[in-house]
């Protein structure tokens, strides 16, 4: 199970937000995760909103490893659907921003980072549930 988490932290660290990572629990390294993708999105949006492709190209290069990496956190075993249907939903962020990339499509990179502040509200929640009644975690 611990290297599950460990493809997570990696694309952490890709992010250079290391500090805090080793001392998170994997609840705690997924709501990091997802807040450094949302800023890797908004970042790709203001860079192609200036026309800066260099820094468009690393901003969505960094929130496609992020996908990766919260994709290869999901847990099939415990999930089941709730991981599948993540894990759908991360394999098309991942396409559309390779394509948003290429066709400098900026409402696609607004759709994706859309989507992902959703799921995040979604994670930042997922404490006080887990405080009223055991639920699997899927990531």
């Amino acid at each position: 199970m611990k290297g599950r988490y460990s493809h997570g932290a990696n694309a952490y660290r890709n992010v250079r937000t290391t500090t805090a990572a080793p001392y998170s629990d994997s609840l705690q390294l997924i709501q990091m995760l997802f807040s450094a993708l949302v800023e890797a999105l908004a970042e790709a949006e203001g860079h192609m909103s200036r026309n800066n492709f260099e820094q468009k190209a690393y901003s969505l290069n960094r929130a496609i490893k992020i996908l990766s990496g919260l994709q290869d956190s999901l847990d099939f075993d415990k999930g089941k659907e709730l991981a599948l249907n993540l894990s759908d939903i991360y394999d098309y962020s991942r396409r559309s921003l390779l394509k948003a990339g290429i066709k400098n499509d900026l409402p696609l990179v607004r759709e994706i980072r859309r989507l992902m502040t959703e799921i995040d509200s979604a994670w930042q929640l997922l404490p006080n549930a887990l405080n009223h009644q055991p639920v699997p975690l899927a990531s």
